[in-house]
């Protein structure tokens, strides 16, 4: 057998090429070098979406690749490690979409002998894919078309069997909404639209089950430091989130005054305290709950008279159905969490886009009288209308930025997206290493793939003036996401390791073998962000799209902790050259090919 493409322990060795149109299926073996070079996750999937495309396409193309892609740890009993990567073109962006998500659908994909499932063409009638042991089928899913994603995962058990595990889309996915989700186990991925990319290849959902396990390079090892990570996850660090979970966080940001309200116009929202219950609230409990394998147990379900069956709910649904769209009933805002459940829409982009017609509304853009910050029915009445393309819902159901180059006037000033993607619950101006982490991002504006949050909140750095010393440490977070996201883990495990570049290493080496240091896997690190940019490049990027919009540039904030904050674009401009510079990119961003070659990138050129 040929040592290079002979299994390394934690992986099977191969991905899986899909192809709906033919109904074909083709193992795809994977080079040894390249599971120490990407790890797996995101940066195995970026490398594996650099293999499977070249040059421009659409990214609702029907022949447009979406991975799923696991990692070496997936299968081991390390906690936190029951995840998937998700990644494409987005749609919403048109640039990587690299999504994560923990689910029982993890731990059964990886089972089926593939490191990675890669699915292109499209259909000829509403599909689901089912992969086990015995090989692919395709399954007719008319019936559970325009279903719910619950609704259809009951279903296709049901009728398949309890073994398998299912990702599906909703009616949003299937009325190709640009941040249309991928929903498994009551959560999702997705965000930057990969349910779109699954509703145009008519991929109404896929079901795994197997019994192929991978070997793991130092079994006894590997369980002993397991038992003891998972007590560490259970201590004092991680007891914020298990206790209180992250709806609190709105507090936190309210009082520093980083909170987003009415699309960014305002960075504290009087009503703050209306949207966090009290943990001891009569009317709305709460039960807490896991994701597989883990044992930090930071998801909070609340339950209350409007949704008795309860709903998850977290601190960015929370800020963009609640704060950002001056909505203060907690109510509300769980009932429109549960109604994007139901369609299968990322809650960000789906508050974003409402809060952003409210302003335009308000302005006097947009014909809507009923659509104004704080109407509780219109939010409502527009998260239905977006999911089915419905009047007004059918131009905010491509984002804010799309939606404000159709409205015109001065509407892209104030559209909150960088790249597209619409922006979390952080306020740039307030958090301003945060705001370079959003700038210069390959997915846009995302918290998940830049930590440079943590070094606003920490005291390395004034947050509301910042300078190009911040730059490297927003560097060193965005180093440290990429390999969490490639190995995969939890960001909550980050307070549970005393030395995380060490703790990492332990684990690749217990699961795979491979013996690095911080410094290999900083590497790695920056390869795969390397990689990440590369395919933007393909697709069209261009240095003008690493900024903010208009309204962080040129407005200060005007009442609360962050009262008078504002990063000017001069400002914003040097840190990103200072940035590309230690990326050892153009000054202006672009990656030459002396360090493509250099990073190994590619297998095929």
């Amino acid at each position: 057998m040929d040592h290079r493409t002979t299994p390394v322990p934690g992986y099977h060795g191969r991905y899986l090429r899909i192809d709906l149109s033919s109904q074909s299926v083709v193992p795809v073996p994977i080079p040894r070098a390249v599971y120490r070079r990407f790890i797996g996750g995101v940066g195995l999937g970026t490398w594996i979406l650099l293999q499977e495309t070249d040059g421009t396409y659409d990214a609702l193309a029907a022949d447009a690749p979406l991975a799923f892609v696991f990692s070496p740890l997936v299968g081991s009993p390390l906690t936190t490690s029951a995840k998937f990567a998700v990644l494409c073109k987005s749609p919403l962006t048109s640039r990587l979409n690299d999504s994560l998500a923990s689910s029982q659908f993890a731990l059964s994909g990886k089972k089926t002998g593939y490191d990675g499932l890669l699915i292109r063409g499209q259909a000829a009638e509403p599909t689901c894919l089912l992969i086990d042991d015995d090989g692919v089928r395709f399954e007719s899913a008319d019936d559970v078309w325009g279903l719910s994603p619950a609704t259809t995962t009951s279903m296709l058990r049901n009728r398949f069997g309890r073994g398998y595990h299912f990702a599906a889309i909703g009616p949003a996915g299937e009325n190709l909404i640009r941040y249309a989700t991928i929903s498994h186990d009551g959560r999702h991925a997705g965000r930057g639209g990969s349910g779109a990319v699954m509703g145009v290849k008519q991929l109404k959902a896929i079901g795994v089950a197997g019994q192929r396990r991978t070997s793991f390079a130092d079994p006894r090892q590997l369980s002993t430091y397991s038992k003891s990570l998972s007590r560490l996850s259970m201590g004092p660090a991680t007891a914020k989130y298990r206790e209180l979970g992250t709806v609190t966080n709105l507090l936190t940001f309210n009082r520093l005054g980083t909170l987003p309200t009415r699309n960014f116009q305002d960075s504290t929202f009087d009503s703050a305290t209306s949207l966090v219950p009290p943990m001891d609230d009569a009317l709305t409990t709460r039960t807490r709950a896991s994701c597989a394998a883990c044992t930090i147990g930071c998801e909070h379900i609340f339950h209350s008279p409007g949704q008795p069956d309860g709903v998850r709910l977290e601190y960015e649904s929370l800020f963009a159905l609640g704060s950002l769209c001056g909505i203060d009933d907690f109510d509300t805002v769980l009932q429109a969490a549960s109604m994007c459940d139901e369609f299968g829409m990322d809650t960000i982009s789906s508050g974003s886009s409402i809060a952003f017609g409210m302003e335009c509304a308000e302005r006097g853009l947009l014909d809507a009288p009923d659509l104004r910050f704080g109407n509780n029915r219109a939010l409502l009445a527009s998260l239905k209308d977006i999911a089915f393309r419905r009047g007004l819902g059918d131009l905010l159901a491509n984002g804010t930025r799309d939606a404000a180059k159709h409205i015109g006037g001065d509407a892209a000033d104030f559209a909150p997206h960088v790249k597209g993607l619409e922006i979390p619950g952080y306020e740039p101006r307030a958090l301003q290493t945060m705001a370079l982490g959003f700038a210069v991002n390959a997915r846009g504006a995302d918290h998940n793939r830049s930590g440079a949050y943590q070094i606003d909140f920490s005291d390395q750095v004034d947050r509301m003036h910042i300078d190009r010393q911040a730059v490297k440490l927003a560097i060193d977070t965005e180093d440290e996401a990429a390999i969490m996201d490639s190995l995969i883990l939890c960001k909550f495990l980050r307070g549970a390791l005393t030395d995380r570049w060490a703790s990492m290493s332990d684990m690749l080496k217990m699961t795979t073998g491979f013996v690095t240091d911080a410094e290999e896997l900083t590497d790695a690190a920056q390869r795969i962000i390397s990689a990440k940019k590369l395919f933007n490049i393909r697709q069209g990027w261009s240095p003008a799209e690493d900024t903010l919009p208009k309204r962080f540039l040129t407005s200060s904030l005007t009442s609360g902790a962050s009262q008078g904050a504002v990063i000017s674009q001069d400002q914003l401009q040097e840190l990103i050259t200072e940035y590309n510079r230690l990326r050892q990119w153009s000054p202006e961003g672009w990656i030459g090919d002396d360090l493509v070659r250099t990073w190994q990138l590619l297998d095929r050129e």
